[in-house]
């Protein structure tokens, strides 16, 4: 007897229907005679099944596809005769060939899927190089042939990961770029979404977070031993980086200081102060852990709108300035002024003990426009594969991915002011600090180990972290993608004396007591 007890012809049948395969009860010994002399032809070192471009698709249907695959060795036909095997064991033989030569056709016909999608994704790069060129050149007709040549070549693989997803967003770019020549994520309603977008792409992958925590350590370690601390943020942004510092100056050593926040951000678009209720929320914290507090929001569309005046900086303070992803937008085009060189200027007259920056370690504000887009789109690639890597939060991606679609098509899109996505190396940053005055500070091993520390919550290998000439490098399998550095001002001789048209307190700031219930502020 076989390993499985004789069926009757109806119960094989039944079992070969609910496993996909079609077979008459009058074929089913020759289905196994067949299967035996086709395995017997593959172990015997015959490789004619394996060197034949044939692809049989039917596999289901068990009596032509066992005779479609003998007929491609006519030396088959003079195989030995086998013994005819009983149900049980000609059922055990059956199924395991079936499931082998079953995976070999479906492992054949994704190798071939695979290569097609390679092929595609070479084609589409070579064309979204061809297509910028043209764009560069000014010939319109050849860059339209060329984009709707790729929008067919997107019908052919996978826009949902990899080369696929990446090269339909600069199509898309491309397209925007071609036949509307603006930014569509330049609207009031579109800052507010870009906001929402921001806070998923922080939760998504440890780029900001990188940001916040580096910039943070190092501004701790600034305000040491003073007992009055001042931190103008260039980008509020939800005040996502703050509740780490005031916890950890509530933490400080003899007490914590007294903390004032100055969070700039766009005017609201809604009727609400969000910036006054981002402020409470940060002064309920600070509370909730006895850190005196306060807080004052400045709206401004710019950041090159911002006065000093309008930062109410008080005598004696210690004076941070932090900067996460915001002075790159305000570069202009190379050799031109830009409003860059104000800002700078009056930040280096604060005179803070402590200039944080954390900027896109890449090269997107080249005069040449191919040159510009080959940067972007080797550089994007990158931060999508990086998103694209299993790290616990895959409900974070899609929305995190909008987040930088913005950003790219920001650079392919537009030109002039309208292009505020310029970024630039830390090579750049570090000759345009240096001449405004500004000497480097080092971020120290406190920072990196934080920031080696920050990628081990996110399970995908592939993060590191990098330490260079003092300043750290966040990249994705040795391609840097963003850069932290330090800096204060070259003289810190007197601390800053407010000249005396400057309000020293900002009555509608939020503030809160200390445990004595000592009014701060009158």
């Amino acid at each position: 007897m076989g390993p499985y007890p004789p069926s009757s012809g109806s119960e094989i049948d039944g079992l070969l229907a609910r496993v996909g395969y079609r077979i008459r009860p009058s074929d089913l010994r020759h289905v196994a005679h067949g299967l035996e002399r086709l395995d017997s032809a593959m172990v015997g070192g015959d490789n004619r099944f394996g060197d034949s471009d044939a692809v049989h698709y039917n596999p289901s249907d068990l009596a032509a596809w066992v005779d479609s695959m003998l007929s491609e060795s006519t030396s088959q036909a003079a195989a030995e005769p086998t013994l005819p095997l009983s149900d049980g064991a000609w059922m055990a033989q059956i199924i395991p060939q079936l499931n082998q030569q079953h995976h070999h056709q479906m492992a054949a016909i994704a190798a071939r899927q695979r290569k097609e999608e390679e092929d595609s994704g070479i084609r589409l790069v070579h064309l979204l190089m061809g297509c910028a060129d043209a764009v560069q050149r000014g010939d319109s007709r050849l860059a339209a042939s060329l984009l709707d040549e790729m929008q067919v070549e997107l019908t052919r693989m996978s826009t949902s990961f990899g080369i696929g997803k990446v090269a339909g967003y600069f199509v898309d770019a491309l397209r925007r770029r071609l036949y509307s020549a603006t930014d569509p994520y330049s609207s009031a309603d579109s800052l507010v979404e870009y906001e929402i977008l921001y806070h998923h792409f922080y939760e998504a992958c440890p780029y900001l977070k990188f940001a916040h925590f580096t910039a943070n350590q190092a501004i701790l370690e600034a305000f040491d031993g003073y007992d009055r601390v001042h931190v103008i943020d260039f980008s509020l942004m939800q005040g996502l980086q703050w509740p780490a510092l005031i916890q950890a100056l509530a933490l400080r050593p003899g007490g914590p200081p007294f903390l004032r926040i100055t969070g700039i951000g766009p005017p609201s678009s809604n009727g609400r102060d969000e910036l006054r209720e981002i402020g409470i929320k940060l002064a309920e914290l600070a509370r909730s852990v006895h850190v005196r507090f306060a807080f004052r929001g400045v709206a401004a569309t710019h950041l090159d709108d911002v006065r000093p005046w309008m930062l109410h900086v008080g005598r004696g303070e210690a004076i941070a300035v932090n900067s996460v992803l915001q002075l790159h937008r305000l570069l202009g085009d190379p050799g031109k002024q830009s409003a860059i060189d104000t800002v700078l200027n009056w930040v280096v007259d604060l005179r803070p003990k402590i200039v944080t920056v954390v900027e896109q370690e890449a090269d997107h504000n080249k005069p040449g426009f191919l040159d510009r887009f080959t940067e972007a789109l080797f550089y994007y690639s990158t931060v999508f594969d990086s998103l694209e890597a299993k790290s616990g939060l895959a409900q974070q991606t899609p929305t995190a991915e909008m987040y930088l679609q913005r950003e790219l098509c920001n650079i392919v899109c537009c030109e002039g002011s309208d292009r505020v996505e310029r970024h630039e190396p830390l090579a750049n940053w570090r000759t345009r600090l240096g001449q405004s005055g500004l000497i480097p500070v080092h971020l120290g091993s406190n920072a990196f180990k934080q920031a080696s520390m920050l990628l081990t919550l996110f399970s995908a290998e592939g993060y590191c972290v990098e330490e260079v000439d003092g300043c750290l490098l966040l990249g994705w399998h040795s391609r840097p993608l963003i850069s932290a550095s330090a800096w204060r001002a070259g003289d810190h001789a007197d601390d800053y004396v407010a000249p005396d048209d400057i309000t020293l307190v900002d009555r509608s700031s939020i503030a809160n007591n200390n445990n004595n219930n000592e009014n701060n502020f009158s």
